[in-house]
């Protein structure tokens, strides 16, 4: 029984056209993914990239993963990733146990994430593991011009909040068994808490990808 990565990247994209595809600090965004699969070959077996696309089919079997052609049918903008994971296990000869998801929008992760959330996922009795980052803002609703409180009180500090968390993307994993029953984060799942400045990296308009080229340049430096 294998674990594969499964980096679902289409070609279509309104915000920022064909982003998979664009140089962040001279690699393809999707190839981000493939690299650090490749860097975590002690748990990860196998690289599948999931596309609809020439160009980022090209780019992935430039950088080693193995491809899936994603059908125009489940290529669309609102279709869940849930469909491309299940398409590409079902065109996979391997007998596959778990299911590493790593988004190409979200291509900074720190070095050794994977390897705590694999130990994470397999120390726990969960069926899947998400990654999550506390949110430290005062939030609020908006109902007919009128602000409404929603995790703390007027006048309230910020460091005295209740907790509250956010999936921040970087990082799934999840028994096969799950995926082909339409779940990714399933009942049991393990939210292991991630604060470090990538997790706010999550690359859709052109003002996202300039931030993350200005985080690697940034941690290039240190």
């Amino acid at each position: 029984m294998k674990t594969i990565a499964i980096i679902p990247a289409r070609g279509g994209s309104k915000r920022l056209l064909h982003k998979n595809a664009l140089l962040l600090d001279g690699i393809p965004l999707v190839a981000h993914s493939i690299l650090y699969a490749q860097q975590n070959h002690l748990i990860i077996d196998e690289i599948y990239v999931s596309t609809d696309d020439n160009e980022i089919k090209k780019i992935a079997l430039q950088y080693g993963a193995k491809v899936i052609d994603r059908p125009p049918s489940i290529s669309g903008s609102f279709e869940p990733t849930i469909t491309a994971l299940q398409h590409t296990l079902q065109h996979v000869d391997s007998l596959i146990s778990t299911i590493v998801l790593l988004q190409p929008t979200n291509p900074l992760r720190p070095k050794n994430l994977l390897k705590e959330a694999f130990n994470c996922f397999e120390n726990n009795d969960c069926d899947s593991l998400f990654t999550v980052t506390r949110n430290h803002n005062k939030l609020g609703k908006i109902i007919e011009n009128k602000y409404y409180p929603f995790n703390y009180s007027f006048g309230q500090r910020s460091q005295d909040l209740e907790p509250l968390y956010f999936e921040n993307g970087l990082l799934y994993i999840t028994k096969a068994a799950f995926i082909l029953e339409h779940k990714i984060i399933t009942e049991n799942a393990f939210p292991l808490e991630v604060n470090h400045i990538f997790a706010s990296v999550d690359i859709d308009t052109q003002d996202d990808f300039e931030y993350a080229t200005y985080l690697i340049k940034k941690e290039s430096r240190l």
